[in-house]
């Protein structure tokens, strides 16, 4: 439960958007323009960096909301999500770049506190061909996400657990960007799916012949109604 009272069925940082609206514009821009406009460091590779400084708060709404818009910006596909998987766990291990790798250690810098980035750090991106704009934009990405990380988890907020939930933000994210987005369009998607299992569910209890069974060709199978072998 919220600390405060926030409005049902809306996970992560968009309770308190709606809660507080006068806020609400001036933290989707801050999001926008450094994750989304004209860059020499893709869109994928930005969400990246919130994805990975998330990833070090704990923060499940954050990680799984940008990681999973990353993975669609790489194509979407199962291989693009455990790519991301294994940046959080172990970034040094994966095939990114020399230069992101670079960036993503000043952006763990700056997750711990902005003090610990030291003068190596920033020659070893700088060495890997970073320029100026992209170790600055890596540092504003990286303690933005630590604001927000704690704006979510400060207030409690819900964070579904539900993967299919972030597959369908990181879809509409990576569509629209993060101003043009309907924050309702995600869950009411889920919820159409979930209506669909239902029915069929339901369609198959309605025609059940309990001599014969559930015939083998009527799958995909509710998890509840999946045919057991006894």
């Amino acid at each position: 439960m919220a600390h405060i009272q926030l409005p049902e069925g809306l996970p992560g940082i968009r309770g308190p958007m709606v809660f507080s609206p006068e806020t609400t514009k001036p933290l989707c821009d801050l999001v926008q323009v450094p994750l989304t406009g004209p860059h020499s460091l893709t869109p994928a590779e930005r969400e990246l960096i919130a994805t990975y400084v998330s990833s070090q708060n704990d923060c499940i709404y954050c990680q799984s909301c940008h990681g999973s818009t990353a993975a669609q910006y790489l194509g979407g596909s199962d291989a693009d999500y455990e790519l991301i998987a294994q940046i959080k766990r172990n970034y040094p291990a994966t095939p990114i770049s020399a230069k992101m790798k670079a960036l993503l250690a000043i952006a763990g810098k700056v997750q711990k506190g902005g003090k610990y980035v030291s003068t190596e750090d920033i020659e070893l991106a700088r060495q890997q061909a970073a320029t100026d704009k992209e170790i600055h934009d890596t540092v504003l990405i990286a303690a933005a996400f630590c604001m927000f990380n704690r704006y979510v988890d400060g207030l409690a907020t819900w964070q579904p657990r539900d993967p299919e939930i972030y597959r369908e933000i990181g879809k509409q994210t990576a569509q629209l960007g993060y101003v043009g987005r309907d924050y309702k369009k995600p869950l009411q998607a889920i919820a159409a799916r979930q209506q669909k299992v239902e029915a069929k569910g339901d369609s198959l209890w309605r025609t059940f012949d309990y001599r014969k069974g559930f015939p083998e060709s009527s799958g995909p199978w509710p998890s509840v109604l999946k045919p057991q072998n006894r």
